[in-house]
């Protein structure tokens, strides 16, 4: 097991090596000097979600939603609170279904809001449906 991980920076795509001993809530990066974790799920596109998931050694949360969706938007800040307690151990992403479709086809996306971890470029878990904070963070503690 490595003494460090990788993260992406997802304002700029830089990748940055993170000691296991530094404090992550802290960490910037080392291109555009922004936090590297901020507590927000960052709204990406389909590069950022495939730089995320190869480049990145954190599982990856993708919550794939649009804006049209009600149980979307209702979810929108459970999901927030469940990254504000995940983050720095997991990347948490929002992937917008109609500007990504070509993604969200590729993980063969049915219905909103979903919910995808990925691990090592692949994935490892999904469920679909609104859910708390603490459904969520469940869900990420019993497929981590």
């Amino acid at each position: 097991m490595s003494d460090e991980s990788r993260v992406v920076c997802v304002h700029c795509g830089a990748i940055n090596r993170m000691p296991e001993a530094r404090n992550a809530q802290e960490a910037k990066c080392g291109r555009c000097g922004q936090l590297l974790f901020d507590g927000v799920p960052a709204d990406v596109d389909a590069g950022m979600v495939d730089r995320q998931m190869t480049k990145g050694t954190l599982p990856v949360v993708v919550d794939v939603w649009a804006p049209w969706c009600g149980p979307c938007r209702a979810m929108a800040p459970e999901y927030e609170k469940a990254a504000k307690v995940g983050e720095p151990g997991m990347r948490f992403l929002k992937l917008n279904s109609d500007e990504n479709q070509e993604m969200a086809a590729r993980f063969g996306i049915r219905g909103i809001p979903t919910m995808l971890l990925l691990r090592d470029g692949k994935e490892v878990a999904r469920v679909s449906g609104a859910m708390s904070s603490s459904q969520i963070l469940g869900w990420l503690g019993q497929n981590r």
